[in-house]
């Protein structure tokens, strides 16, 4: 399978929700709305098709943007050998976008590393918790408006 196919049945099941396509660095790049997310993904997900694993999610801050937030998903067809990357950017007074877990069980620690760092909510995580930075943490550290020196509360000795 061609990854010009994949694209042009995506553009013709998803038209209106995919904003545009691009090619950087050898992989196609969809940017979707954040709503289209599961829908697409589930649909990438069944043959002929077959993107099975999620190598990777991730977020970028543009700080000083409309749509600060982009988050950055990296799919892999195992049978087809494609890779496929999905963008979709999500706004600061609304930093919420829907979980993969139930599509991709590795989404749980990539969506939770993303939740500590720059603080997008996954809806429909099964346990959206910080996992590098301790409870008690001010701010995600990660987003380019975070204070270079910024102090952190003490925790008690116990």
């Amino acid at each position: 399978m061609e990854k010009q196919i994949v694209l042009k049945d995506l553009q013709e099941k998803f038209g209106s929700e995919i904003s545009k396509t691009d090619l950087q660095f050898g992989d196609d790049i969809i940017h979707i709305k954040k709503e289209a997310l599961i829908p697409i993904v589930n649909f990438l997900r069944q043959a002929p098709y077959e993107f099975t694993m999620l190598l990777d999610l991730t977020c970028v801050d543009y700080l000083g943007e409309e749509d600060r937030f982009e988050m950055v998903y990296h799919l892999f067809s195992l049978k087809n050998n494609l890779r496929l990357r999905i963008k979709t950017r999500l706004k600061e007074s609304d930093l919420k976008i829907d979980s993969l877990t139930s599509v991709w069980k590795n989404a749980n620690w990539l969506e939770r590393e993303v939740y500590d760092m720059f603080g997008v909510e996954f809806e429909g995580h099964p346990y959206l918790k910080r996992i590098f930075m301790y409870d008690g943490f001010e701010g995600f550290p990660l987003r380019k408006d975070y204070p270079l020196r910024k102090r952190q509360p003490r925790l008690p000795l116990k």
